[in-house]
């Protein structure tokens, strides 16, 4: 896949087939449209095309917007990459950009520059300055500059319509396993293990600290998960504590991952993990012995939910 930062950037001498929007989870929804550019590309005549944007436009344009992203960049990047798509433009969404009209848009954008074939979109995509046109305009608009349109339906997508909203809520209610089902793949975190207090190491549960650079990333509710992740080609599976540690009076949200029959120095390196399940929420305990027995107890029951995948 090619990557753009720009939409002036992109270069092709072949006409393309294109969808565009904020695609944030890169969910099953998402999918059914992504799949439809791909088989559309009639085996290299048109180059396959997603249009995205960064920041998310909601940042830029709502004052007091605290909107939290399902995917970082680069998580995204990867995300659209799995899917075959041959090019991928990221655009600084700023408010200039926002106020392109929509005739501006499709003809300095989607026909100057992208030479567009075909476009396809969502049932109810809406575009142009202050989201004006719809899906009746860009009809009309692929008459006057010779392009197809081909919307998906809401019914084609799912009977319930996926949203990255409805998949932020679910994450909020610490409700993984409705997350995991409309994203089709696990809700992942991607960060850097750093040091933390260590008190894990001395009750007999190690764990790594992870540092998430981007603070627009969306994390789940606090409490206790099942964890799965990759490290040095291996699966290791594990149980994860996102919170605030108040049995030992901690005063700022930590991730921590306890893995499993893993015992290396993993400090400084990039880490993905998996949320597989919900385990229980974040607790008070009276002592720290306390503590300890609910972990063990936690350890019991993630690793019964793991023999039965």
């Amino acid at each position: 896949m090619k990557l753009f930062h720009s939409i002036n950037d992109f270069r092709s001498t072949k006409k393309t087939i294109l969808t565009l929007g904020t695609f944030d989870g890169v969910h099953i929804g998402h999918k059914k449209i992504l799949e439809r550019i791909t088989q559309n590309t009639e085996n290299g005549k048109y180059e396959s095309l997603v249009l995205t944007f960064f920041p998310h436009p909601r940042m830029v344009l709502q004052e007091k917007s605290e909107i939290k992203l399902l995917n970082t960049i680069s998580e995204k990047t990867k995300l659209l990459e799995q899917t075959g798509i041959e090019n991928l433009v990221i655009h600084p969404f700023n408010e200039n950009f926002s106020r392109l009209t929509a005739e501006e848009f499709v003809h300095a954008i989607l026909v100057d520059q992208f030479h567009i074939q075909k476009i396809i979109i969502g049932h109810d995509h809406r575009f142009g300055r202050n989201r004006t046109a719809n899906i009746d305009d860009l009809i009309a608009f692929g008459k006057e500059y010779d392009f197809e349109v081909e919307q998906i339906t809401a019914q084609e997508i799912q009977d319930v319509s996926v949203s990255s909203t409805k998949i932020r809520k679910a994450l909020d209610e610490g409700n993984i396993t409705l997350a995991n089902d409309y994203l089709g793949y696990p809700y992942f975190l991607t960060g850097e293990i750093v040091k933390g207090k260590q008190l894990g190491r001395t009750i007999g549960f190690p764990t790594a600290n992870i540092h998430i650079e981007e603070d627009y990333k969306k994390i789940p509710k606090t409490g206790v998960y099942v964890v799965q992740t990759y490290i040095n080609g291996k699966v290791v599976f594990g149980m994860m504590n996102i919170g605030f540690n108040p049995t030992v009076n901690g005063d700022r949200q930590t991730i921590e991952v306890h893995l499993f029959d893993f015992d290396a120095d993993i400090y400084g390196h990039k880490i993905e993990v998996s949320l597989l399940t919900y385990l229980r929420e974040e607790q008070k305990f009276g002592s720290v012995d306390l503590l300890k027995e609910q972990l063990n107890q936690d350890q019991t029951n993630a690793l019964a939910f793991i023999h039965q995948l």
